[in-house]
């Protein structure tokens, strides 16, 4: 599933695709079917650039502008679900920067050159956001039409907040190696905990839920970051 579309465009930076080899291709736009098809900028061609993963014309091998209703999962070549399988999400990764990055249009026209930019930015932001549980659970729930809007304290029960509180507090306080990563790994474990149950709830259609738990998970991300920074010699 991961690699068998890939690779069946054009060539491009040393990488062989179908289609390109013993024949010639044809950009005579009269002669393709489905006048209702996207057009290719190129060629003017309409034949079928929906179909496979839609980069390249089929026809003159043009690379085409990023489709603006395709979502991260369908980039990636993923299900729209909670749970991914990373190593496939990373071998998906580097599968399409082979065929879009910039570097393998330095002698393409403009148009392309433009085009690789903006394919390669967006196949960038949908790895880093799949690849990471939160931002992952938070892109999944606006598909869906949910969003957590910033400033919610006052919806998050009190035992909670004290409890990310403390932390804090600890974090701020400590002074050793040995105490920062007593506090990482209580972070960690709970980051765990959290992961699990918003892919429960996501396997059961409770977005409410769901935004509930990455809620809390977005307050974790940020002691996490906060770790980081202190660890980060001044």
């Amino acid at each position: 599933m991961w690699g068998g579309r890939v690779g069946a465009l054009p060539r491009v930076g040393g990488f062989w695709l179908t289609g390109v080899l013993g024949r010639k291709p044809s950009c005579n736009a009269a002669s393709l079917k489905g006048n209702n098809s996207p057009q290719c900028w190129n060629c003017g061609g309409s034949g079928n650039l929906i179909e496979g993963d839609g980069f390249f014309c089929p026809q003159c091998r043009a690379l085409q502008p990023p489709d603006p209703t395709r979502d991260h999962f369908s980039l990636m070549d993923c299900n729209r679900s909670f749970r991914v399988d990373t190593a496939k999400l990373q071998h998906r990764y580097q599968q399409l920067q082979r065929l879009v990055h910039p570097d393998f249009f330095s002698q393409r026209s403009q148009t392309e050159k433009d085009f690789s930019e903006k394919h390669s930015t967006l196949v960038n932001d949908a790895y880093k956001t799949l690849l990471a549980p939160l931002s992952r659970g938070l892109y999944l729930l606006k598909l869906h039409g949910v969003e957590i809007p910033e400033g919610t304290d006052n919806k998050m029960d009190r035992q909670f907040l004290m409890e990310i509180m403390d932390i804090n507090e600890k974090l701020a306080e400590a002074q050793t190696e040995a105490a920062m990563k007593e506090i990482e790994c209580i972070v960690r474990a709970k980051q765990k905990e959290l992961t699990d149950s918003v892919s429960r709830a996501f396997e059961q259609d409770d977005f409410e839920k769901a935004k509930e738990i990455l809620t809390k998970m977005r307050y974790f991300s940020n002691v996490e970051e906060k770790i980081k920074l202190k660890k980060i010699p001044l």
